[in-house]
């Protein structure tokens, strides 16, 4: 896996601990978890593609 690829999960998983404390902490946010899910997405096609070239 990439160096670019191991970041970028690097990143989604650490702004799903900041979305889910920030929902803890002031509640949810819609828009945080919507950014967060095409995040993820952004981040899943970027291993597909990696692991598929």
């Amino acid at each position: 896996m990439p160096g670019s690829t191991k970041a970028m999960g690097v990143l989604t998983v650490g702004a799903l601990v900041v979305v889910t404390a920030y929902t803890v902490a002031l509640g949810s946010s819609g828009w945080l978890w919507f950014g967060w899910v095409v995040l993820g997405l952004i981040t899943l096609g970027m291993v597909v593609t990696t692991r598929n070239p």
